[in-house]
């Protein structure tokens, strides 16, 4: 979708967004737009409370007609950036109800929020909540699909500052869309060999470097745990290593991102029950997010230098499946007991933290992945677990995380957390039980880190969305794209 800073409104547009304040207060005012305002409200047509939308239709010169959407922001003392974002996806929503091709939004000028923040918030708003996944369905002959957004009545002396914000929103919305479009695509399709050409072809186009490992170089590796976890399947797994060096200066101070990439995940012998198996194509979210990450930090060109790692694979059942009560081994040396061969995303990270760890040097890791069903138990679908070793580290992704909207809670990280995880016959076991399952599943990973500074992001409850909830669309939602981006670039 095209997205197009405009200073003035212009007599010409059939079709604009207004966002109001609840009382009845338009921003750039226009008489009539204000008194329909009140009518609506008297009339209880519309309340403008947060995301609360009302249509209005009227005729122009020469019998065109104007639609207007007007989009309640709520309370003026409660706005903000995010408040703003969802807002501007419930008006889009009901666009693309009307089979416009164009549409103009009013910009929100405000006194507390940036014009930068204002923009963005617009922009991916806009875009985020307008994203369909149509790759295999029949669009219906003669469909109307609304491509360009115009942001109006931007003042002049703010046009500059607003069109560099937009070069930046784009970059962030393009590679969310990137990760919900890896994370929307069927599991035959999405084979570990399919996302590493994906990831090779991101490389290409935003400009960071891609190295693919086979089975073979992944055995020479010694990732015995990840090699586990992705024998039982004949499509064979691929390491796949991003690497993108944007501070020559400090070669040294490397951000690592870790990704989950299971592209399948049956549960192995602890097989799932149908109705939890069927978007588990969407265990690769942690992947995908790494992979949109560090997409837009290479396109953006931050100074800094990151290396994302992807350990693909997926976790099915054969003859030559691993199972519970083996004891198997790992790149780190340590032998792990299985207890549970549904608990195999860790084990794929335990390796890739540790190769981040010692190969690639990292100063700081960060693993993301769709791994306990806990966290949705504890956090909801709104909300990402945190568990780290780094209390700095984690300040920095909470004020990351709160510059785009998206929400992180830190769990706690004790001693007595670890006691669950070991075992009377290996190093650690893959599962330490029900209690404080996301925290004992990030400690688990975390024992793999040596001592680099490391933080585990559970996305569970983020990467997927079973319902349509403003901007977040359903299927997948690219969760944590934007944080990790922000994270990077503020550090």
């Amino acid at each position: 979708m095209k997205i197009v800073i405009q200073p003035e409104r212009h007599s010409e547009i059939l079709m604009e967004v207004i966002p109001v304040f609840e009382g009845g207060k338009v921003l750039h005012v226009c008489n009539s737009c204000a008194a329909r305002v009140q009518r609506f409200i008297k009339f209880g047509r519309f309340d403008a409370s947060l995301g609360s939308t009302y249509k209005f239709t009227k005729e122009k010169d020469l019998g065109a007609i104007k639609e207007e959407v007007y989009v309640g922001l709520g309370k003026e003392e409660e706005i903000t950036s995010e408040r703003i974002r969802k807002a501007v996806s419930m008006a889009i929503k009901e666009v693309k109800k009307l089979n416009v091709e164009k549409a103009t939004v009013r910009f929100i000028d405000l006194d507390d929020i940036s014009t930068e923040e204002v923009v963005k918030a617009i922009a991916e708003g806009a875009v985020l909540g307008n994203y369909e996944f149509n790759n295999y369905k029949k669009i219906k002959e003669g469909r109307v699909f609304l491509n360009e957004i115009r942001i109006a009545s931007v003042a002049q002396e703010k046009v500059e500052a607003a069109e560099k914000a937009l070069q930046e929103a784009e970059l962030l919305i393009n590679s969310t869309i990137f990760a919900r479009n890896l994370v929307n695509e069927p599991a035959n399709v999405l084979i570990p060999e399919e996302l590493a050409a994906r990831a090779m072809a991101a490389g290409k186009e935003s400009g960071f470097q891609v190295e693919i490992m086979d089975k073979n170089q992944i055995e020479a590796l010694g990732m015995k745990a990840y090699l586990e976890v992705a024998k039982g399947s004949v499509n064979e797994p691929k390491l796949i290593v991003m690497r993108y060096f944007g501070d020559e200066e400090n070669k040294e101070d490397v951000t690592a991102l870790v990704g989950k990439g299971l592209t399948f995940d049956t549960g192995g012998y602890s097989l799932k029950p149908n109705d939890s198996m069927v978007n588990m194509k969407s265990d690769m979210g942690g992947a995908a997010a790494v992979i949109g990450a560090i997409s837009a930090i290479a396109k953006a060109k931050l100074k800094a230098n990151v290396v994302a790692v992807v350990a693909a694979c997926e976790n099915v059942i054969s003859g030559g499946s691993y199972k519970p009560g083996d004891i198997i081994g790992s790149m780190s040396g340590k032998h792990i007991e299985i207890v549970n061969t549904d608990a195999e995303g860790r084990l794929t990270l335990a390796d890739a933290v540790y190769y981040a760890a010692e190969k690639e040097k990292a100063s700081r890791i960060i693993d993301v992945a769709t791994l306990t069903g806990a966290a949705l138990i504890a956090l909801g679908t709104s909300t990402t677990a945190v568990v780290t070793n780094n209390q700095e580290l984690y300040n920095k992704l909470q004020s990351a995380a709160d510059s785009c909207g998206e929400r992180v809670w830190q769990l706690p990280a004790f001693e007595e957390y670890k006691e669950l995880n070991k075992s009377s016959v290996a190093d650690i076991k893959n599962a330490g039980g029900r209690l404080a399952g996301t925290i004992t599943a990030g400690l688990f990973i975390g024992e793999f880190v040596k001592d680099t500074p490391w933080m585990h992001l559970d996305v569970a409850g983020t990467a997927w969305s079973d319902v349509e909830k403003a901007y977040i669309t359903k299927g997948g939602t690219g969760a944590a794209v934007r944080s990790l981006y922000y994270f990077v670039k503020n550090n």
